[in-house]
């Protein structure tokens, strides 16, 4: 209790999450390259011949190069301001 490791305000109300207010390069990269391996699983299925309503409904939207900055690295936030929340913040 009063030794080494006792607990003081510091070390209970400190910062828990040490986020970063950015991301990183390495995070981006590897964001990225998520967003590569979906569109070739797509256009695997799609190679297949498989018809569904999925499919065409998947097929509409952007590959990973054709996709906006923000959409690539930020989600939807109901309770942030500007409703978008960085992907490095999301668990």
């Amino acid at each position: 209790m009063f030794g080494a490791f006792r607990p003081t305000s510091v070390n209970l109300g400190g910062l828990l999450w040490k986020t970063p207010w950015k991301l990183s390069i390495t995070r981006k990269a590897n964001a990225r390259a998520r967003l590569k391996k979906v569109d070739a699983v797509i256009e695997t299925v799609r190679a297949s011949g498989i018809q569904c309503g999925a499919l065409e409904k998947v097929l509409q939207l952007p590959k990973e190069h054709e996709m906006d900055p923000k959409d690539k690295y930020t989600v939807f936030s109901a309770t942030s301001r500007g409703y978008r929340k960085g992907i490095h913040k999301v668990p």
